[in-house]
């Protein structure tokens, strides 16, 4: 399949604006794009508004230090540096939902795919994973780094999770990166400059990721640190993102962990 290379020049005179990004770049291969933007940040770049896009990413990263690779060009792999000194604590958790929501909305915007946000992180398409998100806090400055890989050209004897699902995979018509990623970066934009309005998550931010949520108002089974085990039903997203499950002891708040959804039995 022919996968054209990421045109940086017309990336940058997109998405580089007032309303958008302050820097666009693209590395032909690195480690992970969240290493490199938090290595920035450490030796006292200022990081907020650019992005890294890479071509190939050979130690993609998960929650709890999980390594992903996927061949080159064959993904939308790229990382943001988000400010976020103007933004309480209690509202940053909102701003890896927010990043989903931007993704959902950028593939039903090009391909009219519907997805759904499994909490906290992922974007899948009935059970397959589509896209992943992480986000992690750079310092010395109060700054946060989203990473997201979007399979977008994987073939399944390419993809090194069998869970793991890509555009192509599923039918969609437009498989140029370069269009992936400025719609995605542009709504991304837009999500991240509400969530700094509103000093977290707004009601426009909560309705539209209740919308797209496949965990909300279902059954589920949350492993969390501890070697805990949750189950009841996925009630609602607080207001410092984390997730709320009904027991039969209470609610139960969940800020971190592997959430399943639990089919019905009988």
């Amino acid at each position: 399949m022919d996968t054209p290379a990421l045109d940086v020049a017309g990336l940058r005179a997109r998405l580089i604006g007032p309303h958008g990004w302050r820097a666009v770049d693209v590395v032909a291969e690195t480690g992970s794009t969240n290493a490199d933007l938090l290595a920035r940040a450490a030796a006292g770049e200022d990081i907020d508004g650019a992005v890294l896009l890479a071509e190939h990413q050979t130690a993609g990263r998960g929650r709890h230090g999980r390594r992903w690779e996927a061949p080159a060009r064959s993904q939308l792999s790229l990382s943001v540096g988000i400010a976020a000194d103007d933004v309480p604590t209690s509202g940053w958790g909102w701003l890896t939902l927010a990043t989903g929501v931007a993704v959902a909305d950028a593939i039903a915007e090009v391909s009219g795919l519907r997805v759904g946000l499994k909490w906290p992180n992922d974007v899948i398409v009935d059970d397959g994973k589509l896209a992943g998100i992480l986000a992690e806090v750079a310092a010395p400055k109060q700054q946060i780094v989203v990473g997201l890989g979007l399979n977008v050209t994987m073939t399944a004897e390419q993809a090194p999770d069998p869970a793991a699902v890509s555009l192509a995979m599923l039918g969609a018509a437009v498989l140029d990166r370069n269009v992936w990623a400025e719609t995605v970066l542009r709504n991304l934009a837009q999500r991240v400059s509400a969530w700094r309005a509103a000093g977290g998550a707004d009601a426009a931010l909560v309705a539209d990721y209740r919308r797209h949520s496949c965990t909300l108002g279902v059954q589920v089974r949350a492993e969390i640190p501890g070697d805990r085990r949750v189950e009841g039903h996925a009630e609602s997203i607080d207001e410092m993102g984390r997730l709320v499950i009904a027991t039969g002891d209470g609610p139960v708040t969940v800020s971190a962990g592997d959430v399943t959804r639990l089919r019905p039995t009988g």
